[in-house]
């Protein structure tokens, strides 16, 4: 095993204003066996500058043009030691025992992939984060991604991903200026055990005005590229297993029909429906058999 457990990786972009708690709280991470990485990419607004302030305190990257989300994210990954990954944005935190509860959940489940809780928050970072450390922790412990059975908030912060495994299915695609976390879940999905943290949080995911997920259009049109990569059969997996990448993709076309809706984009929503229907259809499917068994019991770890 690699000296380093875990490697963090953190990429902005003129994201001065939220930069210095992202950094500060990787620093604040209850753990010695971690590496902190940080990728600027091309920031204008003066980011680099409040990042070179670290000094050795972190391994600094500083793009001098923007290369894109998933690129800016490789370049951190390439650097990484760790045996895990983990993927902060630059206006997200970590609470400060993040790595405690990974490192109990790689010693109980070694697994392949491990899906972080996160908490939502406005405001000042400081009073986002709770009082109280956890004593305990609750996961639920999978086969793959694809046999997931709760909700589950998705995001580059909210993945930890074993280091090996990323490389092996190319890391972040570097075309997708929306929606890369959903395409690299999906390549990931039947790559090996996942584990669900139910609880604690583990990340602070902040919201603000300038989040993408307000790009209701750009969602929209990647969700359609990522359909039709499936229908084409250019995502990794059996044909055993396209019921579930099809019902996977169908919840989050319901999910984006309805926010197309809601933004008056009457049209888009109808495209989206007519094309995803199949997968609508899977995604209902699954939700009623996941009602009728039950979902896959939760267990409790000490911390």
């Amino acid at each position: 095993m690699s000296e380093i457990q875990f490697s963090s990786i953190i990429t902005s972009y003129n994201q001065r204003e939220f930069i210095k708690d992202a950094v500060d709280s990787a620093l604040c991470l209850r753990s010695t066996n971690k590496e902190i990485i940080v990728v600027d990419d091309g920031s204008s607004d003066g980011s680099q500058d409040v990042l070179r302030g670290y000094g050795d305190a972190i391994r600094l990257v500083a793009l001098e043009a923007n290369r894109g989300k998933g690129a800016a994210r490789n370049c951190g990954a390439s650097l990484a030691t760790g045996e895990y990954l983990l993927f902060l944005d630059g206006d997200d935190a970590f609470l400060p025992w993040a790595l405690q509860v990974y490192d109990r959940i790689v010693q109980a489940k070694r697994p392949q992939l491990i899906l972080a809780k996160m908490l939502w928050f406005e405001g000042m970072l400081t009073q986002a984060q709770p009082a109280d450390d956890p004593r305990k922790m609750e996961i639920v412990d999978y086969g793959d991604y694809l046999r997931k059975d709760r909700p589950f908030g998705l995001s580059a912060s909210s993945l930890v991903i074993q280091r090996q495994l990323f490389q092996s299915v190319g890391g972040w695609a570097k075309d997708l200026l929306v929606m890369e976390d959903r395409d690299l879940v999906i390549r990931l999905a039947d790559a090996g055990r996942t584990v669900q943290l139910l609880s604690p949080p583990t990340v602070l995911h902040r919201r603000h005005a300038a989040q993408s997920i307000h790009q209701v259009s750009a969602f929209i049109g990647v969700l359609n590229n990522l359909i039709l990569k499936e229908r084409l059969g250019q995502y990794p997996g059996s044909e055993a297993r396209q019921f579930e990448r099809s019902a996977l993709l169908g919840g989050v076309a319901s999910f984006w029909a309805k926010k197309a809706l809601l933004a008056g984009l009457y049209w888009d929503a109808v495209k989206l429906l007519a094309r995803a229907w199949p997968m609508l259809l899977a995604a209902i499917t699954r939700k009623l058999s996941v009602i009728l068994k039950g979902r896959r019991p939760c267990e409790t770890i000490e911390m």
